[in-house]
């Protein structure tokens, strides 16, 4: 990606005593050490000098089934030949930085047709993020960029974050023409995922969000002098949204209504409930700190079973993903997907077959790693356990305790977190690369110096013992590497409200027996009752992390009772915990602990 592009886009919005494993006992001061590595594919270089020049037609309508008409800009080659198309669907208005086509291709010979989805920039109807009418319009709209006269009939779908949920919508109805589809940082679970984390109200990233498609909503769109009647009725379709839509979302959520628990609402809008209907090559890009963290490998991992797919994961949050490209052998995202177009919409042979299953950036080591799968197909849970004099220990502790922290809302603020679930608009420095100010509110746990690497790959799991004084209790449970020098750094995180503690099994990912991924219904009949003083079990999802914590360095946990600006206890909730303890306890009787995706082997 360009640039600029990536400026603008930020203001979007352990001895563990569990198996003999081979016949080796694990070692007082850590796992397994990593045995080597299997080849893997190897990323090769692949471009193509530019062509043509681009020539724009702007906001050509397209009528939809119920006569709303979108509004498209069509960039294409200066040529009067026929070509493949690249539709983007976007709702950031396409006269703005974030909807802009993308020259690259044009050049290569390709037309990048930019949508307004319905309700937004110069688009008629009324948004709905992700709604029915909007998910029904991709498929229309790939049909018609088949049809028209500069088309050679196929069309592949690219874009990032809104631009790139879409496109697993479109594909997911089969529309004809569809050959090819490169997601960039898509959202798999809209509930999980981003809107309600854990039961919390993300409010570091959905206000912000919601905001910026309200702004391009009520510009004028560039057609109003030449059809101010189209335009006007545009412009009261998308204000109409304003309160039906968006003020209403957050009221619900932040108000303790339906829209703070799942169903219906959330599962329409989620990739993931439909990913295994693609059945078009998916090639799809995320980040380790991208607020679609948690769906990026899950929406891989439904698609690869049905299609052809890949997956690309880097040390990216929302608003710098593809930074840094080429990097270790990766290429640049505009050369992948030149690669992966050139193939599928072209007939080129280049080869995607040998472009790496999975690729991903390993913290730690500062670099990008092919794998073979994900999860990693060497993953080995091991627990590692809460103890006494806030350590942790690879062993089950032998003595009983506890550890108390006040439940008050606005820990997180100077963590790793802020900048991550800002998008990367916010950060506190030195708090995005430094967490030791947080953990000063929190309950650190920390193992012994480490005499030899330890390489963690995919979901974790925590596995608490808490009480509250409370009706309500919320923990905040982060994954940190400590550095010889004290610097304590985030690699991921995961939350969860005492009340919607109640798992299913039936969903939850276990691997060699461990729960490793425990999901949780978050629906307003899974809610349990929180009694002062009563010990609960709670199984917190910590979102995945590709890492090596360095020997000589030290893996911590930190517990807190809350994750501040991202995550906001609804009001019901935050009146239920406030003026509350938090009490961990840890011991044989209450083995606190935390799963870890250990990789002894490649």
């Amino acid at each position: 990606m360009r640039g600029n592009k990536h400026r603008q886009w930020r203001w979007e919005m352990a001895v563990i005593v569990f198996l003999l494993i081979g016949g080796l006992s694990l070692p007082a001061t850590g796992p397994v050490a990593d045995a080597g590595a299997a080849t893997q594919p190897k990323w090769t270089a692949y471009d193509r000098p530019a062509q043509y020049q681009v020539k724009v037609e702007k906001d050509v309508p397209i009528p939809m089934r119920d006569g709303t008409v979108l509004r498209a800009d069509v960039y294409r080659p200066d040529s009067s030949g026929k070509f493949p198309v690249i539709l983007t669907q976007t709702p950031y208005n396409k006269n703005g930085a974030l909807g802009q086509g993308n020259p690259y291709f044009v050049e290569r010979g390709y037309v990048h047709v930019v949508v307004d989805v319905r309700g937004t920039g110069g688009s008629q109807g009324t948004w709905e993020s992700f709604g029915e009418a909007e998910q029904r319009d991709g498929a229309e709209l790939v049909g018609w960029a088949a049809r028209q006269p500069w088309s050679d009939g196929n069309v592949g779908l690219w874009g990032a974050s809104y631009m790139a949920i879409n496109q697993i919508f479109t594909a997911a109805q089969h529309p004809p023409g569809l050959k090819a589809i490169f997601p960039i940082v898509p959202m798999g679970d809209s509930y999980r995922d981003i809107m309600m984390s854990g039961g919390q109200a993300n409010t570091g990233f959905i206000p912000l969000w919601l905001g910026l498609v309200t702004s391009g909503g009520v510009l004028p769109p560039t057609y109003t002098l030449k059809d101010p009647a189209a335009a006007g009725a545009a412009i009261v379709g998308h204000a109409g949204a304003v309160s039906n839509f968006q003020t209403s979302t957050l009221i619900s959520i932040l108000g303790g209504g339906e829209l703070g628990y799942d169903g219906p609402f959330y599962r329409i809008r989620s990739p993931l409930e439909v990913a295994d209907q693609v059945n078009v090559p998916a090639f799809v890009v995320g980040g380790l700190h991208d607020i679609f963290q948690r769906g990026e490998p899950l929406l891989y991992e439904k698609m690869k079973d049905q299609t052809t797919a890949k997956l690309l994961i880097g040390n990216w949050n929302h608003g710098n993903f593809g930074q840094g490209l080429p990097r270790d052998g990766v290429p640049t995202l505009d050369q992948i997907a030149l690669r992966w177009f050139d193939h599928y919409l072209k007939g080129k042979d280049t080869h995607p077959e040998k472009m790496p299953d999975v690729t991903q950036y390993v913290l730690g080591k500062e670099r990008f790693k092919t794998q073979a799968d994900w999860p990693h197909p060497g993953l080995t849970p091991q627990k590692v356990y809460l103890e006494q004099e806030r350590e942790l220990s690879w062993k089950t502790p032998k003595k009983e305790g506890s550890d108390t922290t006040p439940q008050h809302p606005v820990n997180g603020i100077c963590s790793g977190s802020t900048n991550q679930w800002t998008a990367g608009a916010v950060q506190v420095t030195p708090c995005s690369k430094d967490n030791r100010v947080t953990e000063l509110t929190e309950l650190t746990y920390t193992t012994p110096v480490l005499d030899r690497d330890l390489k963690l790959s995919g979901p974790i799991a925590a596995r608490l013992y808490a009480s509250t004084t409370a009706k309500e209790a919320v923990v905040s449970v982060r994954i940190t590497d400590v550095a010889p020098d004290g610097t304590s750094t985030e690699l991921t995180a995961g939350w969860l409200a005492a009340s919607l503690r109640q798992t299913d099994p039936s969903r939850s990912r276990f691997i060699k027996g461990e729960n490793i991924a425990p999901w949780h219904p978050f629906t307003r009949a899974s809610v349990q009752p929180v009694t002062p003083g009563k010990v609960m079990k709670l199984n917190v999802e910590i979102f995945p992390t590709h890492a090596v914590i360095p020997k000589g360095h030290r893996l911590r946990v930190a517990i807190g009772p809350s994750d501040f600006p991202h995550a906001v206890s609804p009001l019901p909730q935050s009146l239920k915990q406030a003026g509350g303890f938090l009490k961990i306890h840890h011991g044989p009787d209450h083995p606190s602990n935390v799963v870890l995706p250990v990789v002894e082997k490649e």
